[in-house]
């Protein structure tokens, strides 16, 4: 068995859908596409543009975020925003997101009797 490969892949599975969750919260102020990918970079999370551009333009089809050129610089630039929709659904994930992550944690600590149970 080829570990690297597999190990890689399931990676790569994991980071598809945490971006998601990344790309909503730091588009709460606008910014354009280069510079989100330079902030995800510094805070430790690396981003191909041609894997973010796309996610971007699915989002906005969504209606989740909004796009405005900005002209007025020497280079015109394309300006990512959430919408008020895009707020709601992304607080709704960030609530999933933390009580998710909190039990994967738990069950990967061992500690599974601790897990809070919505019965």
């Amino acid at each position: 068995m080829n570990y690297d490969e597999v190990v890689s892949g399931l990676i790569l599975e994991l980071r598809r859908g945490t971006l998601i969750l990344l790309v909503l919260n730091q588009l709460k102020k606008p910014m354009y596409g280069y510079n989100l990918v330079k902030q995800l970079e510094e805070s430790g999370i690396p981003i191909e543009a041609n894997t973010l551009y796309p996610l971007m333009r699915r989002l906005e089809s969504q209606g989740l975020l909004k796009s405005e050129w900005e002209t007025g610089g020497a280079k015109p630039r394309k300006y990512y925003a959430l919408t008020e929709d895009g707020s709601i659904v992304l607080e709704r994930v960030k609530k999933h997101w933390y009580e998710f992550s909190e039990n994967v944690n738990l069950l990967l600590e061992g500690r599974e009797d601790e897990i809070q149970r919505n019965d």
